[in-house]
């Protein structure tokens, strides 16, 4: 069996035509779904970046006990179980996160890895005196900065070196997918990990892509949007939304090249094709740019999935209401390949689901960690915020002490405990690590940049876009309890459930 595993970054379904979107021409897509089944209740689970690509790996929730980090000794992670199972599976990518201090043991469970490099923040391209000056004039005020290590100044360096359509890490990642199709292509029993940092901001995409969304703005450069509230005017809003629609158009393209290149080559006979997301991104909606530091609106939370397999070709062009998120992907691709799926795992495989079975789940939860837990049921979505964003209770369990970029300081590191195994430690003891103020994540991703801290019930059904909370007791009530019921099934170390008001549940 062949599988080609397809993951975008920041992918909003509402963008995308089988989803119902139009502001973006997206054919391939389209083209997509008509092969393939799309799950129509499909959810986060931890986020961001990393965060997701753990429970990706491992099948399970991990907002519950740590930030972003790395896998961890007691992780289970699918190209590892492959390998056991005698898979061969290769990793192309240009999400530089996997190489940073939080990422670093997730492209190693793989048998080979290409890293494609010039995407955002990645420290690609050396230059010892930039020309401040001219950079100044080309971008605006928000996506400026002369500090030498900040991900904007690496950017813009990067940026000195992507011209053309042939030099954008998107595009050289689907080159470097096809070169390994048109080599291994007729071998049997490979996974193919194809991801691609777009349409993650910055929202730089070739000029051709970009032609067909006009605005009438005129200033510098400005095709990455603040994590913050809306403050721009209109033309500048505009401005940004075009180039999301532009580097979404990119996308389109580049995934159209692979479904050709697997129409030319009959490979729907023998081969699987997922096509995923790790989260979606607010452009505006709710007074919000980006993801992270508001509420987990649908906009972010409720993602695009499209799942093909040979073997439920009747399915072509079907839909599915069942309820997923992320961490099922883990069993879907172990699956597939007929390897054993862990006992501890928790995510399902949508193979069963591709069977026609429609027995789902009765909800999921999802968050960042330290923010809220957020439960849905599909019908209704409920936000449950601690009472005191700083009132404590909030550790990190972990073995590998880092962080995005660095180290756990000392300072973090001295108030540590070594405590006992966790339900989802697999036997291993863990440091528990107090998350305060004293941790660089607390202010970046943590409960120090956390705004619009309310618990809020929505009805997607009457209010799809979560515009206004609803007030039913009874209704909170019931989701409360599927939120207790899904934290104890991911194993939520008791004082989660004391920090969000939960202690009697722990």
């Amino acid at each position: 069996m062949r599988t080609i595993f397809v993951l975008f970054d920041s992918l909003n379904r509402r963008a995308l035509a089988p989803y119902g979107g139009s502001s973006v021409a997206t054919p391939n897509f389209s083209r997509l779904a008509a092969r393939s089944v799309t799950f129509d209740n499909h959810y986060v689970g931890s986020l961001p970046c990393m965060p997701a690509r753990r429970d990706l790996h491992a099948g399970r929730l991990n907002f519950l006990h740590r930030g972003w980090g790395p896998l961890e000794p007691f992780d289970h992670s699918f190209p590892a179980l492959l390998h056991k199972k005698g898979i061969y599976s290769h990793l192309i990518s240009d999400h530089f996160h996997y190489w940073g201090d939080g990422g670093a043991t997730y492209h190693n469970r793989y048998d080979t890895y290409d890293f494609i490099r010039g995407q955002e923040g990645d420290p690609w391209k050396a230059m010892v005196q930039p020309p401040w000056q001219r950079l100044r004039e080309m971008y605006h005020p928000h996506q400026f900065t002369e500090q030498r290590r900040h991900k904007l100044s690496r950017h813009m360096i990067n940026r000195e070196f992507v011209r053309e359509y042939k030099d954008f890490p998107s595009v050289r990642c689907f080159d470097a997918g096809l070169e390994f199709l048109r080599g291994n292509g007729a071998a049997g029993d490979w996974l193919l990990h194809l991801e691609t940092f777009d349409p993650h901001e910055p929202f730089h995409a070739p000029a051709e892509f970009r032609k067909p969304y006009p605005t009438s703005y005129r200033g510098p450069i400005f095709d990455w949007p603040p994590y913050a509230r809306v403050t721009e005017g209109p033309q500048e809003c505009d401005e940004i939304r075009a180039n999301y629609a532009a580097i979404m158009a990119l996308c389109d393209h580049e995934l159209g090249r692979l479904l050709d290149h697997m129409d030319a080559q009959a490979m729907w006979d023998d081969t699987a094709l997922i096509v995923a997301t790790d989260h979606g991104f607010l452009l505006g909606e709710h007074d919000w740019w980006a993801k992270n530091v508001m509420p987990c609106y649908n906009e972010v939370a409720h993602i695009p999935l499209f799942v093909y397999h040979p073997d439920y070709t009747s399915q072509a062009g079907g839909r599915s209401q069942a309820l997923t998120q992320t961490m099922d992907l883990m069993p879907t691709l172990l699956a597939i390949h007929g390897a054993e799926i862990p006992p501890d795992v928790r995510g399902r495989s949508l193979l069963r689901v591709l069977a026609g079975d429609t027995a789902g789940r009765e909800a999921v939860i999802y968050g960042v960690f330290g923010s809220a837990v957020n439960v849905t049921d599909g019908r209704y979505t409920y936000f449950i915020y601690p009472p005191d964003l700083h009132g404590g209770d909030l550790f990190q369990y972990t073995l590998i002490p880092v962080h995005m970029k660095e180290m756990f300081s000392l300072a973090e590191l001295a108030e540590a405990q070594l405590v006992g195994p966790s339900a989802f430690s697999r036997g291993a003891p863990m440091l528990r690590v107090p998350a305060t103020p004293k941790s660089p994540f607390y202010n970046h991703q943590g409960p120090g940049v956390q705004h619009d801290a309310k618990t809020v019930l929505f009805d997607l059904q009457s209010d799809p876009d979560q515009l206004h909370p609803l007030q039913d007791a009874a209704i909170e009530a019931r989701m409360r309890e599927l939120a207790i019921a899904q934290m104890r099934h991911a194993g939520a170390p008791p004082e989660y459930f004391r920090r969000l008001g939960l202690a009697a549940a722990a």
